[in-house]
């Protein structure tokens, strides 16, 4: 389906939604409207997922994402369709059948063993591997009625198979703990990777490759992951951990031993934290220490961390460290730190993690709305010592200066809006991720599809850059669709009885031992 940069959203009946989403017109709140169902908010969304779509099958496919202002294509993840395979689980959710089917017949035709470019072992694991094992499941499982060619289905999980086994020679290291860049042909670590490692690029594999173990029956990929985790949860030196459960951020990958003590829940180090819950929420026979790891850290962030700006008692954000002292300074990427707290506040019953992921969720949420644009910026801070002389006002008025302008497509924001709803019940979250939809829809829009924009403070967004991240198929147009879609099996649970968890790029795999695939 192809829409026009001035066509209203008009698909699947929702042309009530044409005054307040015209592409490529600046939003302003006081024009937006809360009187749309449900259905038809879901609806709006698909109709965005189908425009994204559409300008890459037509002018990128099957390179890896669209240049959805010059019509051309980028290979920035591989050259195996980072957009195609991270949309695939969007479409099946959506109940797209063609775009599945589409995804469906090309994965098999992929060759994961040859890439001109190099290769980082986090971004093909929780983009790539993730996407083929999510689809997989959702195939074999919920969505099973969407499954048009069950034999192209297997493929799909020989396809992840045999891109686990080009990968896993990433392993072969004194510790166990892995390089991240990949030079696949040669089988070598490329320039600059071979000493160290970082948090999250190490501790973000587990739930994938023990996915990819439990579904082919071979044990070697989930042991791969869990030897280098091991580092990550028994951190050594012992200054490495300024607080119980927080640690630093590089990793020597010759002794596995901790290189700094700075971190935080700030891109580079976020999803450890993210998956130390949700692995507990995959198998919690198994992963009880992980789960203990989590609560550790989640109590000292709570304790150490949280920070409210002097302008703004009212907000709370989380703060970086260096050692024992704060840095107050957070980003977008951050900001799904609402959703894992409130994951771990239902899945554990304790209250104090969904209050406080509330608080986070509210925060972030507090970035958006002090925008012109309506969108939250790239990076920001509160460190009153560190006020731009220009930003002052805005500081005083809103807690935060802007650190980085720009956005980057990024669903962070969005999906702590969606754990909020599914644990609360609260339409309020669904009206805040319409709000944010509708600004990213009218800020970031082209004729092709969705681009970056440079500076959230002006109405437009600023100057357009010219990307289309595949996360946006995979995260924000998901996230958008599933707060206002109806119940599934694949939906968060607001307790303990989850069938699915969302990997960081929002691939959903079935928990173990949930229906038996």
């Amino acid at each position: 389906m192809r829409v026009s940069t001035l066509a209203y959203l008009s698909f699947a009946g929702v042309a009530t939604a044409s005054s307040i989403i015209k592409a490529g017109e600046p939003v302003r709140m006081p024009l937006y409207t809360r009187d749309l169902s449900e259905k038809e908010r879901a609806d709006a969304v698909i109709e965005g997922f189908r425009h994204a779509w559409s300008g890459y099958k037509e002018y990128a496919f099957p390179a890896d994402e669209l240049k959805p202002v010059s019509n051309t294509k980028g290979n920035s993840r591989n050259g195996w369709g980072a957009s195609a395979v991270d949309a695939w689980s969007t479409a099946i959710v959506m109940g797209q059948q063609d775009i599945s089917d589409t995804i469906l017949q090309y994965i098999p035709t992929i060759d994961f063993t040859t890439t001109a470019t190099e290769v980082s072992l986090f971004e093909t694991t929780i983009r790539y591997l993730a996407g083929m094992l999510a689809g997989y499941d959702l195939l074999k499982g919920p969505a099973s009625a969407l499954n048009s060619d069950p034999e192209a289905l297997e493929k799909v999980l020989g396809q992840a198979k045999t891109l686990g086994d080009t990968l896993k020679f990433a392993f072969n290291t004194t510790s166990g703990v892995p390089y991240n860049g990949l030079n696949i042909t040669a089988q070598t670590p490329t320039a600059g990777s071979e000493e160290t490692n970082g948090l999250a690029t190490v501790g973000t594999l587990i739930l994938e490759w023990l996915r990819l173990s439990d579904l082919t029956g071979e044990e070697e990929y989930g042991k791969l992951a869990a030897k280098a985790e091991e580092y990550l949860l028994n951190p050594k030196p012992d200054w490495a951990e300024p607080f119980p459960g927080l640690v630093g951020t590089n990793i020597n990958i010759t002794t596995g031993e901790f290189l700094d003590a700075q971190g935080g829940w700030n891109g580079g180090d976020d999803s450890f934290y993210e998956y130390l819950i949700k692995m507990y929420v995959y198998d919690p026979e198994s992963f009880g220490t992980y789960k203990d790891r989590w609560v550790a850290a989640a109590d000292s962030s709570i304790q150490y961390l949280a920070s409210s700006p002097s302008s703004r008692k009212d907000l709370t954000y989380l703060a970086a460290f260096t050692n024992t002292s704060l840095d107050l300074q957070s980003g977008h990427l951050a900001c799904f730190d609402g959703g894992n707290f409130l994951l771990g506040g239902a899945v554990l019953g304790e209250q104090k993690y969904t209050d406080f992921g509330l608080k986070l969720t509210e925060a972030c949420r507090n970035t958006y709305n002090s925008t012109a644009s309506k969108i939250g910026p790239e990076g920001f801070a509160w460190d009153t010592d560190g006020v731009p002389a220009g930003q002052k006002d805005f500081f005083e008025e809103n807690g935060f200066y802007i650190t980085s302008f720009g956005y980057d497509l990024r669903p962070e924001v969005i999906e702590s809006y969606y754990y909020s709803y599914r644990m609360t019940g609260d339409t309020k979250y669904q009206d805040w991720a319409w709000e944010a939809f509708v600004a990213i829809n009218a800020t970031t829009r082209t004729e092709s599809g969705f681009t970056n924009v440079n500076n959230v403070t002006a109405v437009d967004g600023g100057a357009k850059g010219d990307n289309q991240e595949s996360f946006l198929f995979a995260e924000v147009l998901k996230y958008s669709y599933l707060i206002h879609a109806e119940d599934a099996e694949y939906q968060v649970a607001k307790d303990n009885s989850n069938k699915f968890v969302f990997n960081t790029e929002a691939h959903p795999f079935a928990v173990k031992g949930s229906g038996g695939y």
